[in-house]
């Protein structure tokens, strides 16, 4: 059976204007109450901190906290450089750095900063990836590709997890889980009902066995979103912008609502469905941040992993 971890990350609309005593702050918060990682998003145009330096830094205040991003854009990124990144992280954590990656937000103004045809971000993060893993786990690499060419290039200094820092990623359409399948080591897909969890599941098996590969049973995440208790000021338009975000679904199953029992029901749903890892980020800002990680650690988190 596979081990259930919860993590948090601030988000996007939870983390706006975080300064460094909220920041340092909710790190401490979370290694001190038992928390098992932390994840931060990406939003080049949002006013939230950015997850490269931002993990970089809580790198060096935490002692047992995992990190991971929420999900960080490949597409418009010099994998070499990003290689480098994450292979320095994962030295300094001694092995603690997820690689989250993703295509990047729907939002074309978002979409424009980082400068590549939308038509070419799939091909851009296949290639990319493998290149970055080679990197990592190879000296003198040569290769040549449609979009990134090296010749006899060795990366230092190594990872020190062997094989390599996980490689996880975000969406949830049929092509991204394919993608989990193909190239991936872990799935952790956001704005997801339950009810659609366990048929991309088995795209990712099917597709891992094709590839001669084999995901581990406890690579199947999903980001879950909340509404903190004494925000229903903000229920109806978190409902209204996820509802146009995804029309097909009711915007009542990808985000919760009603509280902690049903946040933990929710989490629950997804177990069953196949997932073990999940990260719970909070659709506002909750109105103190360690009572808020104190209250979900007893009523979810200590729940479910236990």
């Amino acid at each position: 059976m596979s081990k259930i971890k919860v993590g948090f990350g601030p988000g996007v609309g939870a983390a706006g204007g975080m300064d460094s005593e909220r920041f340092f702050g909710l790190i401490d918060a979370l290694e001190r109450i038992g928390w098992d990682s932390i994840w931060f998003s990406e939003r080049a145009g949002g006013d939230i901190l950015d997850p490269l330096a931002a993990t970089s830094v809580a790198i060096g205040r935490s002692a047992k906290l995992k990190f991971g991003f929420s999900v960080l854009v490949l597409p418009g990124r010099n994998p070499v450089l990003l290689a480098k990144e994450l292979a320095t992280m994962d030295v300094l954590s001694n092995g603690r750095v997820v690689a989250a990656l993703g295509l990047g937000s729907p939002l074309p103004d978002e979409s424009a900063i980082f400068g590549i045809d939308r038509k070419e971000r799939a091909g851009r993060t296949d290639e990319a990836t493998k290149l970055i893993v080679k990197l990592w786990t190879e000296d003198n690499v040569t290769f040549e590709g449609k979009y990134f060419s090296v010749r006899d290039f060795t990366l230092r200094p190594k990872p020190v997890k062997k094989p390599h820092p996980d490689v996880w990623f975000g969406g949830h359409s049929d092509a991204a889980a394919k993608r989990v399948g193909r190239i991936g080591t872990g799935w952790l897909p956001s704005f997801i009902a339950p009810s659609e969890y366990k048929s991309k599941v088995d795209i990712i098996k099917a597709e891992a066995e094709r590839n001669g590969r084999e995901i581990e049973d406890d690579h199947y995440g999903a980001l879950v979103a909340y509404i903190p208790p004494g925000r229903d000021d903000v229920k109806e338009t978190v409902l209204s912008v996820l509802a146009g975000r995804r029309p097909e679904v009711d915007a009542r199953d990808i985000v919760v609502t009603d509280g902690d029992d049903a946040l933990r029901a929710k989490l629950e749903e997804f177990v069953t469905q196949g997932g073990s890892k999940f990260v719970v980020i909070p659709a506002v800002p909750p109105a103190n941040w360690e009572d808020e990680l104190a209250r979900l650690y007893d009523t979810v988190v200590r729940p479910l992993e236990s």
